[in-house]
């Protein structure tokens, strides 16, 4: 296979650049290893995207795949398992044994959620401990859950949260939340009851989560919480799709402002990218610019 644009990754960036870069005449296929539309296809509500007031998640991810399939851009779900990039093209190699041969690529593979670290914690992934408050929310009607962080994402999961649980706890290492204001706000008439300067040590049961164990950070004065979910938003961690890409400390990769990596005719775009505000409508703005100078460098280097 043989594509002037390859993509990696279907999330919000990697969809706007596959718009962008087959509007610009090129070739372009997209490969998504799970679902096209990335994690903003869990998001229950957005609500700072520009001209769209209240829109769920999957309806804009939706949205964003029928534009760029309509247009012509390929799909292809697949996982990629290596990259092979220099000046006389890029070849990456896909789990299926495939191959596909492209002029210029595009790093749209976005980030995972960070994990506690508890020695048992993958042992309750699924029965009890969750990274998705949209994916398993209804699951806890009536019952009482934790939310650990305490960013935008943490608040937004506790608001929703609070639409089934009982009972939702925000649970935070800090003495001040990292969310926005107007989210903050929103929070603090909600009735969720936020627990500062407090850790999940240990998480405690048989077959699922009976009751967590919080330590004050400050005093390091042990309690016991009961709660039957624990939904974990603690940031991410950057894929780490092709290696030998340039990256920061935290594994997010480095470019310039035109999207450029350390490899000529290599672009990154959304939360891959070191910078400082991720969101849909920076994943966009990034995907759009490496789309251009993917088909300025193909102008440069392939001619017409």
């Amino acid at each position: 296979m043989n594509y002037d644009v390859l993509i990696i990754g279907g999330g919000p960036s990697g969809l706007t650049a596959g718009i962008y870069a087959v509007r610009a005449g090129l070739s372009v296929a997209i490969v998504e290893k799970q679902f096209a539309g990335g994690q903003i296809a869990n998001t229950e509500s957005v609500e700072n995207y520009p001209a769209l007031l209240n829109v769920s998640g999957f309806e804009l991810a939706t949205k964003m795949l029928e534009h760029a399939e309509k247009l012509g851009v390929k799909i292809i779900y697949d996982n990629v398992v290596n990259c092979k990039f220099d000046n006389n093209g890029k070849v990456v190699e896909l789990e299926s044994g495939n191959e596909i041969n492209a002029k210029t690529v595009i790093l749209c593979a976005g980030a995972t959620p960070r994990k506690l670290g508890l020695q048992n914690e993958d042992k309750f992934v699924g029965r009890g401990i969750s990274y998705c408050a949209t994916c398993d929310g209804a699951f806890y009607k009536d019952k009482i859950v934790a939310v650990v962080g305490g960013g935008n994402t943490a608040v937004s999961d506790c608001l929703y949260l609070a639409k089934f649980a009982k009972q939702v706890h925000l649970i935070h290492r800090r003495d001040k939340l990292r969310a926005s204001k107007a989210d903050t706000e929103k929070l603090i008439n909600s009735g969720v009851n936020i627990i500062y300067n407090s850790v999940v040590s240990e998480i405690v049961g048989d077959n699922k989560i009976s009751h967590i164990k919080l330590q004050n950070v400050e005093n390091k004065e042990i309690n016991e919480m009961q709660v039957d979910g624990v939904f974990v938003a603690i940031g991410q961690i950057p894929s780490n799709i092709c290696p030998q890409i340039a990256r920061d400390e935290y594994g997010y990769i480095l470019a310039d402002e035109d999207m450029k990596t350390n490899i000529d005719g290599v672009f990154v775009a959304g939360d891959v990218r070191q910078k400082k505000v991720r969101q849909v409508v920076t994943a966009v703005s990034d995907g759009a610019i490496a789309a251009e100078m993917a088909n300025e460098y193909i102008l440069n280097n392939y001619g017409n």
